[in-house]
């Protein structure tokens, strides 16, 4: 049995898996039920291991147009289905099964079965796996995706599984996250007045430190309307996100800052994944880790076209001139000196997949 590896741990992580304890608790409880008169979550109207068919919910936050469902859930899901293989999914975008705090307790106590989820938020169970959200801590996508492929990238998906019932099947790219405001923001320093929208997390309010923004937090759902009135002054997201939410409308510059290399992880209750019979683990294995090139190729289309329209337009203005590697340089120290423990070492191991 693989065990953990001491470096991915921190002093914090033990109040952080009281989840993931009553999951594995849960899990053996029914396995010893399974034992004497049968488990209703794991029933045989679910259960595919022996031929039957197994039903798999995969959920999501976005939009039944945002490419993370068309070009990744949906594609997954379709998939599947013309492989007729004893697996069929059945997807729930737009957060119609939670929001994304609610759904990372929902697929540990095995609720939802699969779910798309950001570091940040999985963070909130096992604290070290937050590093990869974290401003600059990757280049973009290729580095993104060799860390994934790598030793360290497979050690930290097992230890992840260990501490919290969930397995990471893979890993999609978001799009680069930049900021946007009513004004250019070139450097750090042009962020010192402005009141920026960050998620209401611990590490995208680390990230905020890190760059030298002064953090507000605003609910996803409000922060059109915060824009509109505001109430904030910009805020960071990638682009086809802006647009989703209509925000080019109330914001004039979109600075292409990449920040962050959105990633999004797919993740799968540990007993859903055992219910699957080797045939059907090494086939839905396949589907999603094949989408993440059909995934990437569509966000990054989208993101073309938004910024030849914008072009056009003339409107918002995107400001390309920004010194990146003051924002890079600014972010790295700042991680280098507060970062410790399990979180200090997943981040070194992250920047030297570059």
């Amino acid at each position: 049995m693989h065990r953990p590896n001491p470096k991915y741990l921190n002093d914090e992580e033990e109040a952080m898996q009281s989840k993931a304890t009553r999951f594995r608790t849960t899990a053996a409880l029914c396995a010893a039920a399974l034992l004497a008169a049968g488990c209703t979550a794991m029933s045989d109207d679910k259960g595919g291991g022996d031929g039957g068919t197994v039903k798999l919910s995969f959920a999501n936050s976005y939009t039944p147009e945002h490419p993370h469902t068309r070009c990744g859930v949906e594609a997954v899901a379709d998939d599947m289905r013309e492989q007729d293989n004893g697996v069929e999914i059945e997807t729930f975008p737009n957060s119609q099964l939670g929001d994304d705090t609610a759904r990372v307790t929902s697929v540990m106590d095995g609720d939802i079965d699969m779910d798309v989820q950001g570091s940040s938020a999985l963070a909130e169970v096992y604290a070290p796996i937050g590093v990869l959200d974290m401003a600059y801590a990757f280049d973009g996508p290729d580095q993104l995706f060799r860390f994934f492929d790598s030793d360290a990238g497979r050690e930290l998906k097992d230890t992840f599984a260990e501490k919290t019932g969930m397995r990471v099947l893979d890993v999609w790219f978001f799009g680069m996250r930049h900021f946007s405001a009513n004004e250019p923001v070139r450097e750090p320093g042009d962020l010192g007045g402005l009141r920026m929208r960050f998620p209401d997390s611990k590490v995208y309010l680390e990230n905020a430190k890190a760059l030298g923004a002064k953090a507000t937090t605003v609910a996803f759902e409000e922060l059109y309307l915060s824009l509109q009135r505001g109430v904030v002054d910009g805020q960071e997201n990638p682009i086809p996100t802006v647009v989703e939410m209509s925000m080019e409308e109330v914001q004039s510059h979109v600075s292409l800052t990449g920040h962050q290399t959105g990633s999004q992880l797919i993740v799968v209750n540990e007993d859903s994944w055992q219910r699957l019979s080797g045939e059907q683990r090494r086939a839905l294995q396949k589907s999603v880790s094949g989408t993440r090139a059909e995934n990437r190729e569509c966000v990054e289309r989208e993101e073309a076209r938004i910024l030849k329209q914008w072009a056009e337009k003339g409107k918002p203005e995107v400001v390309e001139d920004v010194d990146r590697e003051a924002f890079r340089g600014k972010a790295e120290a700042y991680f280098t000196e507060n970062l410790k423990g399990g979180q200090r070492e997943l981040y070194d191991a992250v920047r030297a997949a570059g």
